[in-house]
């Protein structure tokens, strides 16, 4: 699509190439030009996705407890993002907490999602989003099991489930 960081943001904020020059050595200035190469489209958004996982992803909403297709489901497979397809939890570290989300003690990888305070409601919790995208997906608390103690408590509407493929399936 674009040749480099630069042509994307010649062509896309009118900068000179002086100017790009100038600003290289500036921490996270290409980093920040990426980010906005890779920024996901709100309108597309609301095309592609249900009301209610818009409101969870994108407004950091919360399905009801209890309603989301994936509380009670323990197939083997893979959790991804359902904004991005970003690999998110394995069905390995899912486990039936009882408080009507699914729940995961760890990630596939901690450079997967992002934590960060949140404060809203009078509470204090830890947000979890998706690193590739910054989609809302839940929170985490530290009374899960061991070893890790976590308790990823994330909402159906964030995830898709990619089923393992089993030996013999044709």
């Amino acid at each position: 699509m674009y040749n480099s960081v630069r042509g994307f943001l010649r062509l896309t904020h009118k900068l000179s190439y002086q100017q790009l020059v100038r600003n290289q050595g500036k921490a996270g200035f290409f980093t920040s030009a990426w980010k906005m190469v890779d920024k996901v489209d709100k309108a597309e958004l609301r095309k592609k996705l249900t009301p209610i996982q818009y409101n969870v992803t994108q407004e950091k909403g919360t399905e009801r407890p209890f309603t989301g297709c994936y509380d009670k489901t323990f197939e083997e497979g893979t959790y991804v993002c359902i904004v991005c397809e970003q690999p998110l939890f394995t069905s390995k570290s899912k486990f039936d907490s009882g408080c009507g989300w699914p729940a995961f003690n760890d990630v596939l990888d901690k450079g997967r999602v992002k934590l960060s305070p949140d404060t809203s409601g009078g509470r204090i919790r830890t947000e979890v989003t998706c690193s590739k995208c910054d989609a809302h997906l839940g929170h985490v608390f530290d009374d899960g099991p061991p070893p890790t103690r976590k308790r990823f408590c994330i909402n159906s509407a964030s995830m898709n489930f990619i089923p393992s493929n089993k030996a013999g399936d044709s």
